[in-house]
């Protein structure tokens, strides 16, 4: 039997709780969520580790994966600033049967 997978998107203003409602749905074993690593081609901030808090890739690398169709979606949300979900990411997670968080 298959079991389904859910996918949970936070959605609000800056400031209104994304952060703390996120944290509970992940320290809870009852929702078996995971958080899904974004892809951007940003510089990394000094407290920043790749494949934790992002994945870092270059402007090129960025377009690249781009051109390959790896993204979920993306987006430029500054100039030559992209961020985006990566296919591999959501399949990582899914395969460990997790529900997924965004």
């Amino acid at each position: 039997m298959n079991k389904r997978h859910r996918i949970i998107i936070l959605s609000a203003p800056s400031g209104s709780g994304k952060t703390t409602i996120a944290h509970t749905i992940l320290n809870d074993e009852k929702f078996n969520c995971s958080f899904s690593v974004s892809a951007t081609n940003r510089t990394p901030r000094a407290n920043e580790e790749n494949g934790v808090h992002y994945y870092f890739y270059s402007e090129n690398e960025f377009s690249e994966l781009i051109k390959k169709n790896a993204f979920v979606e993306w987006e430029e949300v500054y100039n030559n600033q992209f961020y985006g979900t990566l296919k591999s990411e959501v399949e990582r997670l899914l395969t460990h049967g997790k529900n997924i968080l965004f």
